[in-house]
């Protein structure tokens, strides 16, 4: 980024926001052709700021920014329109969503199909009959962001190069995908064949397969974030207590 001293329309969606001094913020966004970035909002915390209602998660937004180094100065901010906002648990899910890109996502690194598909899983989320979101809508996301940051799931085949057999038992390891277990008792994590199957074909149907799906995919989750608890969770958590 060092090199490219500015960039004009650039598509992007604001992941995140903090203060910076007074009157500032620092705002994290996801970028399509230039992936999570860092950029300097100034005077953005103003009451009479031209751009301080338009810095909104879930929003997508049209920017301009330049600069050198690691955190850029934003130029222009523009609203896209035609997102509705959330609400309900499709909003606990939407930061669910930002959470999970700005811990996995390297700064400054494209990724333009997940992009894509995050613009898709926001309307999904705007769509969902009041504000109930689909599991399956979550767990294809999660599928599709690991794929694209290089962590893609093995479902088709154990860690032997045998197809997976419905009826089998198995638990996954991140160095060799599933390994077939020969007695499920006593595993620190069993998961059916028919829901590595299921989690394949993107098929929740089966109330097992969607449970074990979620256990797994949660899992997953948290060996790529080093063990790092998400807010999101820690407050559905508090809510479950309630």
């Amino acid at each position: 980024m060092n090199l490219r001293s500015k960039v004009d329309g650039q598509p992007a969606y604001v992941l995140h926001t903090y203060p910076f001094r007074e009157t500032s913020l620092i705002v994290e966004v996801f970028s399509r052709d230039f992936g999570r970035m860092a950029l300097l909002a100034r005077g953005a915390r103003r009451p009479r700021s031209a751009i301080r209602g338009l810095l909104m998660a879930f929003q997508p937004l049209e920017l301009g920014w330049a600069g050198k180094g690691e955190v850029l100065t934003l130029m222009k901010a523009e609203w896209l329109g035609g997102q509705p906002l959330l609400a309900g648990e499709a909003l606990f899910c939407g930061y669910y969503l930002n959470e999970l890109l700005m811990h996995l996502l390297p700064r400054e690194d494209a990724h333009e199909k997940l992009f894509a598909r995050y613009a898709e899983m926001l309307v999904s989320l705007a769509s969902a009959p009041g504000g109930k979101v689909r599991e399956a809508d979550l767990r294809s996301f999660e599928k599709s962001m690991l794929q694209e940051l290089g962590y893609g799931l093995t479902l088709n085949h154990d860690s032997e190069g045998a197809h997976i057999l419905p009826e089998a038992h198995y638990t996954y390891r991140m160095e060799q995908g599933p390994v077939r277990l020969a007695h499920a008792e006593g595993a620190s994590q069993v998961v059916a064949g028919q829901t590595l199957i299921d989690l394949e074909a993107e098929d929740f149907s089966d109330p097992r397969s969607r449970m074990e799906s979620k256990q797994l995919m949660r899992t997953l989750m948290a060996y790529y974030l080093a063990g790092k608890e998400l807010e999101t969770r820690k407050i559905f958590k508090e809510l479950q207590d309630l």
